[in-house]
């Protein structure tokens, strides 16, 4: 029943992409092998979720499918929803701790948030080494960029970072991983995905086209993403049935094994990476008619 059900998760949240539109969306598919797909959450409430990402942060909503379902499209990410009966439970305290988003004008994006009713985490959420002010974290010594953090719906936890030279109103940035084994993760994400690694600074990180994967220590013991507020994350990937066959040569047990879903064009896989992050692999999302 388990895995029946993740394979129709995975099915339905594709049946759910647009075409052109969704396609234009995933820009970065054509810079790599690899890349970022999607967030899949569960909600108890996807109308506030809709309020949140589309009303409140910009991105577009696309009714599509046979029962009009709605998806939220950002530059290099799509966010799925599905309806859960009960609180899901949120991100802090799993192994994705956040996703963050890019905007060029962090203080606009803020009053626009706080307007909507939104409640403002980045003195609670923000490192020691920043200095808040006005729900905004000044860059640490070392430089980098302002941030701040804002509780979506769900419990989901969100971080803008400020990024004045970005000519688009909002765009995918970041997930970040918290465990206390961040080192490890970091160099199986590298190793797994083809990623560039970038060790120093404040955490070691994980380069992909269009998107950093960050990995923090996390001082207390953390659970896997699946059934919570941020059920899975999703990378496109090119010649999806190779990189599946070569998972399997390195040990990875697929929970959903290498399928194709011919009426989109489309293929799908999905698995468990060793610290209990819930990811689907996708070939034709960028694509999908």
């Amino acid at each position: 029943m388990k895995l029946r059900s993740c394979v129709l998760l995975g099915v339905c949240g594709l049946l759910f992409a647009g075409p052109a539109d969704v396609s234009a969306q995933l820009t970065a598919a054509k810079d790599g092998p690899v890349v970022y797909g999607h967030h899949h959450v569960n909600t108890t409430d996807v109308a506030a979720q809709k309020k949140f990402f589309v009303d409140t942060l910009g991105g577009v909503a696309i009714q599509v499918g046979t029962n009009n379902t709605e998806i939220v499209k950002f530059p290099n990410v799509l966010i799925f929803f599905r309806q859960v009966p009960a609180a899901p439970g949120g991100t802090r305290g799993t192994t994705v701790n956040h996703i963050g988003f890019s905007v060029p004008n962090l203080r606009a994006t803020i009053d626009k948030l706080k307007a909507s009713g939104y409640q403002m985490i980045t003195a609670t959420e923000a490192t020691p080494d920043r200095q808040v002010k006005d729900d905004i974290a000044g860059p640490p010594p070392a430089g980098g960029s302002s941030i701040a953090f804002v509780q979506a719906p769900d419990d989901i936890k969100v971080e803008l970072v400020e990024a004045p030279k970005q000519t688009t109103p909002i765009a995918l940035h970041h997930v970040h991983f918290f465990h206390p084994a961040n080192s490890e993760m970091q160099a199986w994400y590298v190793k797994t995905f083809g990623a560039t690694s970038r060790l120093g600074g404040a955490f070691p990180a994980a380069l992909l086209p269009g998107v950093a994967l960050n990995f923090s220590s996390s001082p207390t013991p953390v659970v896997g993403t699946q059934g919570r507020a941020l059920d899975h994350i999703g990378f496109e990937v090119k010649n999806l049935a190779e990189f599946t066959k070569t998972l399997e040569a390195n040990g990875v047990k697929l929970s959903v094994p290498y399928r194709s879903v011919p009426a989109l064009g489309i293929a799908i896989a999905f698995f468990t990476d060793p610290w209990g992050t819930y990811i689907e692999l996708t070939e034709g999302l960028d694509k999908v008619q």
